[in-house]
């Protein structure tokens, strides 16, 4: 008599596969709620660039080359809220009444590995707006003077690190925030991160009020801005690459960390 023979137990599923499982899924909504995503994260800065990167100059008002300024500050503003606004507002939401997130952490992988997920579309998010906003304010301006794409690879990598750092920054507000408090999030954070990020004026600019050029450093979004400047328009005054792509490294690793904490405090609880 032959001896039964037990089950075999099922293969394991790697993390990858879950992680790019995940990524799909965001990825596939994404798709579905792109026109509403690009209005919303970039309508406000495409208004500045008709104002200030078009009529202002046109009317006189302004210098040829304050576009040359202007044309990185906007692009920064516009992926660094993208970056933002994908992971912070989905995190409040899923977080709050409904706890639509439940389903994701009931993954047969690490809780972290869900984190992950969520800032790297919101890098993916920074990036997709980039391509969009960076043709069409160029078309608005026009002729951009010292514009290039000759440092096009460091450009990218300034873009990226931009991305990770407003990604992971989302991650860390939208797991501290509650649904009633969403509005302090643009109120008193990105507004006066906008206003104070050196995206209108170069950052050197503010050695009229040395003060104030100290106080804006502690703005993530200032070496953002600087550093589209020094690799978009290289020839204008700008802070040192090195400077503001290291800062960027630093402040996109500091908030990463800290937002895998967050997140994994917020799911236990």
């Amino acid at each position: 008599m032959s001896a039964t023979r037990s089950p075999s137990a099922p293969a394991p599923i790697s993390r990858w596969r879950v992680f790019l499982a995940l990524l799909r899924r965001d990825a596939r909504v994404m798709r579905r709620e792109l026109a509403s995503f690009l209005i919303s994260t970039t309508f406000q800065p495409l208004l500045f660039t008709i104002v200030f990167g078009f009529l202002m100059p046109n009317m006189g008002l302004v210098q040829g080359f304050y576009v040359s300024a202007l044309l990185p500050g906007i692009l920064a503003i516009s992926v660094s809220i993208a970056s933002l606004q994908t992971v912070a507002l989905p995190m409040v939401a899923e977080f709050g009444l409904g706890g639509e997130i439940e389903d994701r952490l009931l993954a047969p992988v690490p809780i972290e590995l869900i984190a992950h997920e969520k800032m790297v579309m919101g890098v993916l998010h920074g990036v997709l707006t980039a391509l969009f906003v960076f043709p069409l304010t160029r078309l608005i301006m026009g002729p951009v003077p010292g514009l290039t794409l000759a440092h096009g690879g460091m450009a990218v990598a300034v873009l990226i690190l931009g991305c990770a750092a407003f990604s992971a920054l989302g991650m860390v507000l939208g797991t501290a925030i509650s649904p009633s408090s969403v509005s302090v999030l643009f109120s008193a954070i990105v507004g006066p991160m906008m206003f104070f990020g050196c995206a209108y004026h170069p950052w050197q600019g503010l050695s009229v009020v040395p003060a104030m050029k100290i106080a804006v450093l502690a703005n993530p979004l200032v070496y953002l801005s600087e550093g589209l400047r020094g690799t978009l328009t290289p020839d204008l005054t700008h802070m040192n690459l090195a400077i503001s792509m290291s800062a960027l490294g630093l402040i996109a690793a500091a908030f990463w960390a800290l937002g895998l904490r967050t997140f994994a405090r917020r799911a236990i609880r």
